[in-house]
């Protein structure tokens, strides 16, 4: 019996001094924790309580100092890629979890403090952009980990329908159909009632996903329906553009969709060797609907204006976007390229005589040789524009003598002269088309042959009346969107030195 009672006693002491040996083993153990610095983590180990305990004692012992050093050793090394520096930032996340750990035996609070002040040290550098080319498959996928490029967008917002009251300019039928009032066309604020700082956070809390993409600004140089502007307005929006071009990397332009052919032609003329994304959009409903299509507009625009950052959370790689587009309905498309097809629908723009630059869907599809490539000229803004402009459509039957009668007598400067075909026209003198034309052209009238068809290239040589008009000094070149052309009259109509039929910004 004593024997047995010796046993357990000897048993519970056994006990008591294996929990007391994993307190201690517990107690030893380090909790790892992770903090972040500068994009980097650091796993340190936190003293044992036995060490801490010796260290109270110790009252004259020294702090130990964050491993800055080493921290700093390592920043070095992320940021000499290829031997280039790519500057601080990096990347939002986390290094991947083969990376090197750093151990160290310090206080917490000693390296929150010493990380957050080696931190704060770091310059601040200007936003970059990268070519794939110069980066090696390795160093390119390291710089998506170390590199953070935060580009700033300006968002320039002009009017239309992305920006309406939807109360004030909608109404509802008893199907729950929603229709524009009659007689309205919607209810624009006067743009000095909107405050940009409003606007971009009522952006904000209806997209959230922009602040992904860049560091977004808000002008708002007027607000208006599309159908009220013209070349005051084109040419305010350029000057605006120009004004802020080193000071951001892209631009976006909320616009109605009705004249959004003719600014982005416009813009592509007169800002040609740019060189910065101008990317234009808009909706077919307004933002604060439910079913508007405005919201994925203003991401998918705002994705392929960023599209030359490798911060871009859509982008595999970086993308050289550098001229004036459209998106819209789930299409990138050149700017002078383009018309408005449809009055209703969501995809209301095609580009029916040049591919898409990018389709944008479960990925972002571009189309690399499609991209307008800058020349080197020096960039050389104008801003110029003569308003004395018509498009001529030729109507079998029509007499232009009656029709049109003096054009130039009474002001217009140049036409746009929408033929048949590859450049046909009415050829008989009783029809009046030639005679009327050779008239004008006496007296200065600019002509530029435009096919009625949406696509193919004009070969008015082919016919008489073609040979004939080119003769007397009509102009004739690669087949031009009615809307490009009407603005490329205007433009050269001021610089008498660029022909029509010279490409300035890909619009031939």
């Amino acid at each position: 019996m004593m024997k047995g009672k010796a046993t357990m006693a000897s048993r519970n002491c056994s006990a008591q001094l294996a929990r007391g040996q994993r307190r201690v083993d517990s107690a030893k153990l380090a909790s790892t924790w992770a903090t972040w610095s500068r994009g980097t983590w650091h796993r340190v180990g936190r003293n044992s309580v036995a060490t801490c305990a010796k260290r109270r004692k110790k009252k004259t012992a020294e702090p130990v100092e964050p491993p800055v050093e080493k921290v700093e050793k390592r920043r070095r090394a992320k940021t000499n890629l290829n031997g280039g520096n790519l500057g601080p930032y990096y990347s939002s996340v986390a290094e991947p979890q083969d990376s090197p750990v750093v151990e160290a035996e310090i206080e917490r609070d000693q390296l929150d403090l010493g990380m957050i002040s080696h931190a704060e040290s770091l310059p601040p550098v200007a936003s970059q952009r990268l070519d794939p080319a110069d980066l090696s498959d390795s160093s390119l996928e390291l710089a998506r980990y170390n590199y953070r490029p935060i580009p700033r967008v300006l968002l320039v917002h002009t009017g239309g329908t992305l920006g309406m009251d939807p109360g004030e300019s909608y109404r509802e039928d008893f199907v729950g159909q929603v229709h524009l009032k009659e007689g309205t066309g919607g209810v624009y604020p006067e743009s000095d009632a909107l405050q940009p700082g409003a606007v971009l956070s009522d952006l904000h809390s209806a997209v959230p996903e922009l602040s992904n993409f860049a560091r977004l600004d808000v002008e708002i140089p007027f607000n208006m329906d599309s159908c009220r502007m013209g070349p005051k307005q084109w040419v305010q929006l350029a000057k605006l553009l120009h004004k802020q071009r080193q000071f951001y990397d892209a631009f976006l332009i909320v616009h109605g969709t009705d004249t959004m052919a003719f600014t982005a032609s416009a813009l592509s003329l007169m800002l040609a060797g740019f060189r910065k994304p101008i990317v234009l959009t808009g909706s077919q409903l307004p933002l604060a609907m439910p079913r508007s299509d405005a919201r994925q507009n203003l991401i998918d625009s705002i994705s392929c204006a960023t599209s030359g950052y490798i911060s871009n959370p859509m982008q595999k790689y970086p993308v050289m976007l550098e001229e004036v587009c459209i998106c819209f309905g789930g299409k990138l498309m050149r700017g002078n390229r383009c018309r408005k097809t449809h009055s209703s629908v969501y995809s209301a723009f095609e580009s029916p005589m040049y591919p898409n630059l990018a389709e944008l869907g479960v990925e972002v599809e571009w189309n690399h040789s499609a991209l307008l490539h800058a020349s080197s000229d020096v960039y050389q803004p104008r801003f110029k524009l003569n308003s004395k402009v018509l498009r001529v459509p030729i109507v079998p039957g029509c007499d232009p003598r009656k029709a049109y009668g003096d054009l130039f007598g009474r002001g217009i400067h140049g036409i746009v002269l929408e033929v048949f075909g590859v450049g046909n026209m009415p050829d008989q003198a009783q029809q009046g088309w030639l005679p009327w034309l050779k008239e004008q052209r006496k007296k200065g009238l600019q002509v530029y042959l435009c096919s009625q068809c949406s696509a193919g290239n004009l070969h008015p040589e082919l016919y008489r009346s073609g040979s004939v008009a080119l003769n007397m000094g009509v102009e004739s070149g690669k087949q031009m969107t009615p809307e490009c052309a009407v603005i490329k009259m205007m433009f050269c109509l001021e610089y008498k030195d660029i022909p029509l039929s010279q490409p300035i910004a890909g619009e031939l």
